[in-house]
């Protein structure tokens, strides 16, 4: 019988426990956001999805092994700008990344728009959401892959990924209220320096509350002048994919994550670097995440999570070989199979959700 959602989480907080120091008041507003709905819910649970999908995902778990995101979700994409400036929209986070069956990711990607729609972020039904998930990764499996660079191509994605709440005046002000932190790890103090574009400078450094699978980990971030304006640096502590907590396994995450963004069909963001072992990466207006509130109202939802479905394929095609053995399984599959594959871990995350807002301690 399998362990409570509450037992997992307990367990697995003590492993994480004992690989850092993990800050107990983040994890509380974790625990507190977790009860707020279904998709906060599932993106601060991957640990317990692995769980969850070992036990359930039958014959979705011997598709042909690539170098995965893990912790896949409708809000695990975003913007940034390259070496020269242009800006790039793709996935920009692989906290959890571990070699995993190609269909995780995917399956992942449609159980988070099957919540996002129950909980009326996205107005498009179901099937076709997934249709258009795997319409756009089998283009893009066939394609042998092709980046987002939001210049002179896909401008109704470059208005999609610049809303309101990404300006500039909105991010400093954010950033400025963040507290001055008194108690930085040298470590982490030593990786920001090593970032940033010039020497000695001056660095205000602050603690930032932000992520939900994350949140707990020490963060903490750079602030300063350059130039005539503000920059800023992130450094968050690296962890171990939470599947090899579900496999009871012990291995690092700095390995996986240097090798995943370098092999996949993108365009890095050339700040975003394994330092110790930190992960540090520029902060910046259009160098964030893009959550579902920060979308503008009318746009194409179906074009937008084709674009997501295309760009899972782009991440999975850095492993080598991995184009010709997808498309073969791909065309191996029944039609409607993603649709019919996300609603049995939807139920499973509704009620581990629904039992984990029903009690105030665990």
């Amino acid at each position: 019988m399998m362990e409570t959602v509450h037992q997992a989480t307990r367990r697995y907080e003590e492993w994480l426990g004992g690989l850092m120091p993990l800050v107990q008041a983040d994890v509380e507003t974790k625990h507190g956001r977790m009860r707020l709905g279904p998709f906060p819910f599932l993106r601060a649970t991957f640990y317990r999805w692995c769980q969850l999908w070992r036990a359930g995902a039958g014959d979705l778990a011997r598709a042909a092994p690539v170098l995965a995101v893990g912790d896949l979700h409708l809000e695990n994409f975003g913007t940034w700008r390259d070496v020269d400036g242009r800006l790039i929209w793709g996935i920009n986070d692989f906290d959890e990344t571990t070699t995993l069956p190609w269909t995780q990711d995917l399956v992942r990607l449609a159980v988070s728009a099957h919540i996002a729609i129950r909980d009326e972020h996205l107005v498009i039904g179901r099937r076709t959401a997934c249709e258009a998930i795997l319409e756009g990764y089998r283009e893009g499996i066939e394609a042998g892959g092709r980046p987002f660079v939001l210049e002179e191509s896909h401008g109704w994605l470059r208005r999609v990924a610049t809303g309101k709440l990404r300006q500039p005046t909105v991010f400093w002000k954010k950033m400025d209220a963040l507290p001055t932190a008194v108690d930085v790890d040298p470590s982490a103090v030593a990786a920001i320096a090593e970032a940033m574009p010039a020497r000695a400078l001056p660095v205000r450094h602050t603690r930032r509350v932000a992520g939900m699978g994350s949140l707990g980990r020490p963060r903490f971030v750079g602030i300063a002048e350059w130039c005539g304006g503000k920059i800023a640096r992130e450094a968050k502590a690296m962890a171990p994919s939470g599947w090899h907590w579900a496999c009871g396994r012990r291995a690092g995450g700095a390995e996986a994550y240097s090798k995943i963004i370098a092999r996949a069909i993108r365009v890095p963001d050339p700040t975003v670097r394994v330092i110790g072992g930190w992960l540090v990466r520029r902060l910046a207006p259009l160098c964030t995440r893009i959550e579902l509130r920060e979308l503008p109202s009318g746009h194409d939802e179906a074009r937008l999570l084709h674009a997501m479905g295309f760009e899972t394929a782009n991440v999975h095609l850095g492993t080598p070989g991995s184009g010709p053995i997808v498309r073969k399984e791909l065309g191996a599959r029944k039609a409607r199979w993603l649709h019919e594959s996300a609603k049995g871990p939807t139920r499973e995350i509704l009620r581990d959700w629904n039992a984990w807002r029903a009690t105030a301690k665990h």
